[in-house]
């Protein structure tokens, strides 16, 4: 069921995905310094740099570096954009997917209609048909579900950026790293929508003309029936909910790892900062980064693993979300003479 539009979306994103990554792995690779290897890292890590990470040591330095960055609470920014875009995608294949996809399964008294079908024909040919579009109608509800998932997770960080973190007047994020922020928060619900959203768009574009056309008086009305929204969700398989499930402890997690973050700066108007401790730091140093790749490795769980633009999206997680946690590590290291040696920076026994 492709649309004139669908093949498009997912080779775009996963364009746009490689050429995010690719200048992160390449400033991890050990490039020789005469082949340019330590000013793409330097470049990398001044792009990637926030808050701690970007201050500047000397009110010399304060002017130069102030010119390409903006306050960490735009932070902020990405959140809500997050949101629009996932509640905006969420609403539209949500409603393809209940005027279009429901019910789930064949009701039990449409059994006896198929049976009197197959007789003179192709039963094989007509199975197969049967199964395509189940296995379709699966993939837009997976789609839904995922969308669900995300819907959570932009929504509790743009409360925790409001309500847990202290940001600090001074502190500071380079302006390419906000823009990549941005792209984020927009390409990635893209990502998880893309198997469906085409045919979703030509829907409603769909129902918009006849809109038009027909006026309000001669269209049906519109019934929600709570029922037939949510039987498709819980009849999905044991994939989405061991993902969710996943995503689930990732975000425990994340709550818990932000609260300490937060806490420790219970001054907002402090620059001075300490070691954090408590549940995951006592293994890593950036486990907020940890929980985050848990999270969307919930959500590829969760997606049935079968969109190659969820991979590339949870590539790039990776990679970003690493060069970040090593860059924070370092600064640790310098920063307190005491710092635990044996904390990794993202990945127990690994990084």
């Amino acid at each position: 069921m492709e649309t004139g539009n669908g093949p498009a979306l997912q080779p775009l994103l996963c364009l746009a995905w490689l050429a995010a990554t690719l200048p992160i792995l390449a400033a991890a690779l050990p490039i020789p310094a005469a082949a340019g290897g330590r000013f793409l890292h330097s470049l990398l890590a001044a792009f990637s740099s926030r808050g701690k990470t970007v201050r500047p040591s000397s009110s010399s330095s304060s002017s130069s570096k102030a010119k390409f960055t903006v306050p960490q609470k735009y932070f902020l920014h990405f959140y809500v954009v997050g949101v629009a875009v996932t509640t905006s995608l969420l609403l539209a294949i949500c409603f393809y997917a209940y005027m279009k996809m429901t019910p789930l399964l064949p009701e039990p008294s449409s059994y006896s209609t198929i049976a009197s079908h197959l007789i003179g024909s192709n039963s094989f040919s007509f199975g197969s048909v049967l199964s395509r579009t189940m296995e379709h109608k699966y993939r837009v509800w997976r789609t839904v579900f995922v969308l669900l998932l995300m819907e959570i997770q932009v929504l509790r960080r743009l409360y925790e950026t409001e309500n847990v973190f202290h940001y600090s007047p001074s502190a500071r994020m380079h302006i390419v790293g906000y823009l990549t922020g941005l792209f984020y928060y927009t390409a990635a619900p893209l990502s998880l929508a893309s198997s469906c959203l085409p045919e979703a768009i030509d829907f409603i574009r769909g129902q918009i003309v006849e809109f038009i056309v027909k006026g309000r008086a001669r269209m049906p009305d519109l019934v929600i029936d709570s029922p037939s929204l949510l039987k498709p969700l819980l009849k999905l398989g044991w994939c989405q909910w061991i993902g969710a499930i996943i995503f689930l402890w990732g975000s425990l997690h994340q709550i818990r790892c932000h609260a300490i973050l937060g806490s420790l700066r219970e001054n907002k108007d402090s620059d001075e900062y300490v070691i954090p401790c408590g549940d995951w730091f006592s293994r890593v140093s950036c486990p907020h980064y940890l929980a985050e790749l848990v999270i969307y490795l919930g959500m590829l769980m969760a997606s049935g693993g079968s969109d190659i633009s969820v991979w590339f999206l949870f590539i790039f997680v990776i990679t970003n979300l690493s060069f970040a946690a090593v860059q924070t590590h370092r600064w640790y290291l310098q920063k307190f003479e005491d710092y635990p040696r044996s904390r990794y920076a993202i990945i127990p026994f690994v990084l």
